[in-house]
């Protein structure tokens, strides 16, 4: 029976126990601040990351890996016994990503049989699908089988969040200072949506509160849920956010539950929550 192994990028979000458990090899991104750059879960952890978040001037910038580090981790695999590789990367429409992940495979072609996934997703949207894949892959499914979950978990794959701030988006310049300010006046709590890959604003709520509830609505207006996931950024009130999704859990499943980290929290900010969910 063929062995199919998962590798992903550090923009999944997926905690380091479940990686380990799952057996999924993880490429990690580049933070810089300043003029330090550091390896994301390797030199930083997400609890540094937050800590120097707050004490920087300007938000940090990240950078995808090198198509080397891809590969590393492609040969790494089949020096375990793999068979064949499926790669889940970060959407292609915010990051470079993927492309070095295409190269390093491409670099392997005949060495090892690789399938490059673009989960068009982010943080723990990116994460259910290699979770999916991964659980695909234990089970003894061969390449094309765990690939074709892979891809229908993207099509399936639902993820909102709501963002506390405007402040650090203005701070690192990705919102003209005017829209920061009438947010700061009006106290809008934009809620946004990862729709076709893309990053786009789905509703403007008056206050935080209404926000969290705006986004619980949403997840019980989704109906029975095959998986969900709940994600924050360093957010003081996800437990109150949990409060409000009391009694919704996707059938047979725990939620699962994550911290945004060094990637994504580099250009969304403290304090955003998220979710990502599959119908059943």
């Amino acid at each position: 029976m063929p062995t199919i192994r998962v590798v992903t990028d550090s923009a999944c979000d997926l905690p380091d126990g479940l990686l380990s458990e799952l057996g999924v090899g993880l490429v990690p991104l580049r933070i810089r601040f300043g003029d330090e750059e550091l390896i994301d879960r390797t030199e930083l952890s997400t609890k540094e990351f937050w800590a120097r978040f707050g004490a920087s001037k300007a938000l940090p910038e990240t950078s995808a890996p090198s198509p080397g580090a891809f590969a590393a981790a492609f040969r790494a695999m089949a020096e375990q016994g793999a068979d064949g590789v499926v790669c889940v990367n970060l959407s292609s429409k915010l990051s470079a990503t993927i492309e070095a992940a295409r190269q390093a495979a491409r670099e392997l072609e005949g060495e090892l049989p690789i399938r490059v996934i673009d989960s068009l997703s982010v943080t723990l949207g990116q994460g259910l699908v290699v979770q999916i894949a991964a659980e695909a892959s234990r089970s003894g499914a061969a390449l094309d089988a765990v690939v074709a979950e892979a891809e229908a978990a993207v099509g399936s794959m639902k993820v909102f969040g709501a963002i506390d701030t405007l402040e650090d988006l203005k701070r690192g310049g990705r919102i003209g200072g005017a829209q920061a300010l009438l947010g700061s006046l009006l106290s809008i709590k934009p809620v946004i949506e990862v729709r076709d890959g893309k990053v786009e604003e789905e509703s403007k709520q008056r206050t935080r509160g209404r926000s969290l509830r705006y986004l619980a609505d949403k997840v019980k207006a989704a109906g029975p849920l095959q998986r969900l996931a709940v994600m924050g950024a360093d957010a003081h009130d996800i437990d109150q956010f949990f409060s409000m999704l009391e009694g919704i859990a996707p059938e047979g499943r725990p939620v699962l539950r994550g911290e945004i980290g060094s990637v994504i929290g580099s250009h969304i900010g403290r304090g955003a929550i998220g979710v990502a969910y599959i119908r059943a």
